[in-house]
Order: structure tokens, then sequence, then C-alpha cells
């Protein structure tokens, strides 16, 4: 089954985005590699990232399965509680950190292996809670760099590319910092309603920019790795929709036959 939405699907912004991601990056990796030979390469690259849990996955698993326990006394005698220093009135898990590898692809010359561009798809990790920091302090070194910089961002919670005047109202965007304009960022707003977009890949001074395009990227991964199948369609995604929102996509829903 396709993707039932026209563009991103909001569904994939929970516990099954890390295997989006990898998946993604790869295609990126593949679609761009026939469009970039033979002066260039597209290689993937990991790095490990060690931190707390999500927030915002955490409080949707506490939301389904709470794991507060109330612990009632037992009156004994003269009417007092039985061992009520012994028993905690409360019982809770700490958050352990944890360690996450994340993909990113890098667009190199053959040869030499320079460094031309540089291309993030946000994680959880990247827009929220400590690794935020961290991705934040990365993404400055390439700023000041002369590397070029596309960020893609299909997570609808989170802290944003830093820019200086306001961005519009949507849930997803992309950001491209061209290293011979900077401190100019072009910006891709996109709808929830919106197909996903293609965005120039920016290379070396006097070689055109390569094309990436976004939605034929994630409809490819959706159908062959049939994330339909992971997927609960018949409640409301990890990350909650507006009423608005949630209108329009149990309208999508119904179309494809998934309601």
């Amino acid at each position: 089954m396709s993707n039932p939405f026209p563009g991103m699907d909001p569904y994939l912004e929970g516990p099954l985005w890390s295997v989006v991601h990898h998946n993604l990056i790869e295609e990126f990796a593949r679609q761009l590699t026939l469009k970039l030979r033979p002066k260039y390469r597209a290689r993937t690259e990991e790095r490990v990232v060690v931190t707390a849990p999500d927030p915002i996955e955490v409080a949707v698993v506490r939301r389904r399965s709470p794991d507060v326990s109330v612990v009632s006394t037992v009156s004994g005698a003269g009417g007092e509680s039985a061992a009520a220093t012994l028993v905690a009135p409360l019982t809770q898990e700490f958050l352990p950190r944890e360690s996450l590898t994340e993909t990113f692809l890098e667009i190199r010359t053959v040869g030499d292996g320079h460094l031309v561009t540089a291309i993030e798809l946000l994680s959880p990790t990247n827009k929220r809670g400590e690794g935020a920091a961290e991705y934040q302090h990365k993404r400055r070194e390439i700023l000041a760099s002369e590397v070029h910089l596309l960020e893609i961002d299909l997570l609808r919670i989170g802290e944003s590319f830093p820019v200086t005047g306001p961005l519009p109202s949507v849930p997803y965007f992309v950001f491209l910092s061209r290293a011979n304009r900077r401190p100019k960022v072009e910006i891709w707003p996109i709808p929830l309603e919106a197909p996903l977009p293609v965005v120039p890949v920016p290379l070396l001074a006097g070689d055109p920019d390569a094309e990436l395009d976004i939605g034929l990227a994630l409809r490819t991964i959706y159908d062959l790795f049939e994330y339909d199948g992971d997927l609960d369609y018949s409640g409301a995604p990890a990350i909650p929709l507006s009423p608005e929102q949630s209108a329009w996509s149990d309208a999508c829903l119904r179309t494809a036959g998934k309601r």
C-alpha cells in the first residue's frame, strides 16, 4: 500500500522514525549518486550520540502505559498505618541514557574526498532534549566552514533552524545554507497537506546544482519497506495533530481505505 498522504505521513513521526530516517538517507544517497557521477560521490556517514530518551516519546509512552504505582496503606492496631515508613508512596522508572546512531549524508569530490555539501535529515535527538545542543554545535561548525548545508526537517516538534525572521506556521521545512551566500538561508516551508519538494543540492562553483526529490524518496521507501504494515492508522499519531489536521488526516485515510 502506498503512502496515504500526498506528502509527509505524520504517523511516521513516532517509534518508527529511526528506521524511516535511515532508509531515507540511504535513498537520498542512491538518488543523488546517479546525478553526481563522475565528479562527486554521495556517502552515508554515522555518528553516535549519548543522550537521555526523547522527552516527547517518553510522554507518549507514559500516556499509554501509566507507570505510577498507587500504594494503599493498611491500617493496623489503633488505626495507625502498618509499616508506613517502609512503603514508598510512588514507584517510577528512571530515564537511562542511551547511545543512538545517527545517519547523515556527505557529498565529496572523487579523488581527494573534499567535503562539499552536508545533508542532514533531522531526528528527534537533533531537535529536542539533550541532543539538540550537540547538534546545534555541529551545525555552527558547518556554517562557519566552506561547506554547504542542506537541512531537511520532517518533524513537527522541536527547535528549527535559527533564522532572523518569523517562519510560516507549517510543520515541515527544508533549509539550505550555501557557503558562498551566507548568512542568507533558502527556505522551503512545507504544509502538512502539500507534497514534499524537489530541492537543490549545491556543489562546487561552476557546477550546476543537483536535484533531490524528497517526495520521490519517501514514496520509494514507503512502498519498498511497506511501512503501512507497521503503522496503526486506526487512532491518532504519536505526535498529536490539531483538530483541523486530524479531520484532514481522517479524510486521507478513509480515501486510502485505511479507515
